[in-house]
């Protein structure tokens, strides 16, 4: 009877024993189990954001109207780019400039500006006091502008040509400043047609401090005429402002007025004067300037 028993308990153990291993085969592999709902699942980290840059640019009061297009253009290709101008005569920024103004870039309505803060021109060249602002490489000529007779709307004097101007149709005109580009550029045109000496001593000439206050001059009815820009008649005429453009400079009567633009060697945003004076080369801001009367030197 005990053989009989043993022999039961061990069949017994062997039946159960062969079902255990027939079980763990025929389990699947577990799967990676899922996050719980509540778990909060990471996100891809982001790009980090530009570093916030405050750009000073120096840029002739010629093209004011211009560079505030392109800044409110300039803020979808640059966000973290605040542009802060200073529009004034190219002899006044020239000093400001040299007298240790926060400056990142200039722009001047003539080369002479430019020369006397380039270390590259020797005094020859326009450098008489030898001074070191231009970042070297970077200078280039960014636009030509037009010099432009204007008179009051409805031409009360009968202007029509810069002869006129020595006649007795003017009895007086208004001109910039001897260190203001635009009245150097008349300087020259006068002096070419023989008359500005005459013209100094009939005592015809109003001075402006920059072109603006020529052009305000004009629409304003307190002169005969004036010589401005091209850009700032447009421009002046496009707001409403009462003038018409009666004659341009006679050919070869004065020098190119070519723009030059060049980031400072005193710039604590070389890089990013440097990215904004390569935009304003491109199409984008081609079309903005040749929309007012500035041409793209050749």
């Amino acid at each position: 009877m005990k053989k009989v028993i043993s022999l039961f308990l061990a069949l017994t153990m062997l039946l159960a024993l062969g079902a255990c291993s027939g079980g763990q085969s025929a389990q699947p592999s577990a799967a990676p189990s899922a996050p719980a709902a509540s778990e909060p699942v990471a996100a891809p980290s982001p790009e980090p954001a530009a570093e916030p840059v405050e750009l000073t640019v120096f840029a002739a009061a010629s093209m004011t109207e211009t560079m505030n297009q392109i800044a409110e253009m300039y803020k979808e290709v640059a966000p973290n780019v605040t542009l802060v101008y200073n529009f004034d005569s190219s002899g006044t920024l020239k000093t400001q400039i040299q007298e240790g103004a926060v400056c990142d870039l200039f722009i001047s309505a003539a080369q002479k500006q430019m020369n006397q803060l380039d270390a590259s021109k020797d005094a020859e060249g326009g450098n008489v006091d030898g001074l070191d602002f231009v970042l070297q490489g970077s200078r280039i000529n960014l636009v030509e502008n037009k010099v432009v007779l204007v008179v009051p709307e409805g031409n009360p004097a009968g202007v029509t040509s810069y002869e006129d101007v020595a006649t007795d149709k003017v009895k007086l005109i208004a001109l910039g400043n001897s260190d203001v580009p635009v009245g150097q550029y008349s300087e020259e045109i006068f002096t070419s047609m023989g008359v500005w000496d005459q013209l100094n001593a009939d005592q015809k000439i109003t001075f402006g401090t920059n072109v603006k206050e020529v052009t305000s001059q004009v629409a304003a009815g307190a002169v005969d005429c004036g010589v401005i820009y091209a850009t700032d008649a447009a421009s002046a005429i496009a707001a409403g402002d009462k003038m018409e453009v009666v004659a341009e400079a006679p050919a070869g009567s004065h020098k190119q007025v070519i723009y030059p633009a060049a980031v400072l060697n005193i710039s604590q945003h070389q890089e990013e004067a440097q990215a904004f004076l390569d935009y304003l080369q491109t199409d984008a801001c081609t079309q903005v300037f040749e929309s007012v009367g500035f041409s793209i030197p050749q």
